[in-house]
């Protein structure tokens, strides 16, 4: 199935609920009641665009329906203003091209879909490059689970995997993984513990893992991306402030689209934080996982 496909597939619930719900409003070119403007501000926030940002939009979708409108009335109108806000969210994972190994630290909460999202990034790398030397990094100590299940997707792509036993120091893990990646080169990919943004001992770990690095290559990791999921809302606002100030990330993994029935989070994240989404994830699959488009996701959101 092409990416495309998924996506609407992914998105079916978004549209049906928070895309559907404007649709019943705006499908019109005809001028917006008051109550329908504070309709659609409602749907939108409900649909986890932040309260600022809604008004802003349904301002503009006001002024646009005293205008004759045609190309999808309002709902065009909406489409094209999402689109603009989106601009510039974009960007392609970073990979280095000297003789130094890339280094991509993934971090996030437990249950957003952490490792999972690594071993997704791993399979679609290994895709575009068969030759290209993949390293992971068990740096989640805390839970065996986590160890084991990057044992099992390391087996099944076929990458090198780094790891010490549970309860060890996550950067000694890192420290041992980037002596490997210097050797064979690639790509290294570090998943880190599950945590919540408030444990500042567990943040604290993670700003260690980034010394780590610094210190074993002279800069930072390539990368810092948060995987963050769609289905916590605006909690996920929260989540990515408190990280970024811990490690400055790079960026954002958005997974879970497919269990919400918004979809508005994604505008939210770049409206409030200004990291760039590299990735959204649509399912279980490996192929759920996809580089992020606006253009493509917008259309696929509020597909008639």
């Amino acid at each position: 199935m092409a990416w495309v496909d998924r996506l609407k597939r992914g998105l079916s619930k978004a549209r049906s609920g928070f895309a559907g719900s404007l649709g019943q409003i705006l499908k019109g070119g005809v001028k917006l009641t008051a109550d329908q403007i504070e309709q659609v501000e409602e749907i939108l926030i409900a649909g986890d665009v932040n309260a600022n940002l809604a008004m802003e939009l349904t301002e503009g979708l006001a002024e646009h329906s005293r205008q004759e409108l045609s190309n999808g009335g309002l709902m065009g109108v909406l489409k094209g203003e999402v689109k603009e806000r989106l601009q510039g969210c974009e960007r392609e994972l970073t990979l280095r091209n000297d003789d130094q190994p890339t280094v991509i630290v993934m971090t996030g909460v437990n249950g957003s879909g952490k490792t999972t999202t690594a071993a997704k990034i791993a399979s679609r790398l290994r895709e575009h490059d068969p030759k290209i030397a993949i390293t992971f990094a068990a740096a989640d100590t805390f839970r065996a689970a986590a160890i084991d299940q990057l044992a099992v997707w390391a087996e099944r792509i076929k990458v090198d995997l780094i790891r010490h036993s549970i309860g060890a120091d996550p950067s000694a893990v890192v420290f041992d993984a980037i002596d490997h990646a210097q050797r064979v080169g690639g790509v290294l990919l570090v998943d880190t513990a599950g945590r919540l943004q408030t444990k500042h001992n567990l943040m604290e770990e993670l700003s260690k893992i980034e010394r780590t690095v610094t210190k074993k290559l002279g800069r930072g990791s390539d990368e810092r991306l948060l995987v963050l999921d769609a289905t916590t809302g605006q909690n996920g606002i929260s989540q990515a402030t408190k990280f970024h100030e811990t490690i400055d990330l790079t960026g954002i993994v958005i997974t879970k689209l497919d269990g919400t029935a918004k979809g508005g989070v994604v505008l939210s994240i770049w409206d409030q934080l200004h990291l760039p989404l590299l990735y959204i994830g649509v399912g279980e699959d490996k192929e759920d996982l996809h580089e992020f488009s606006a253009e493509q996701f917008v259309e696929a959101l509020f597909e008639n």
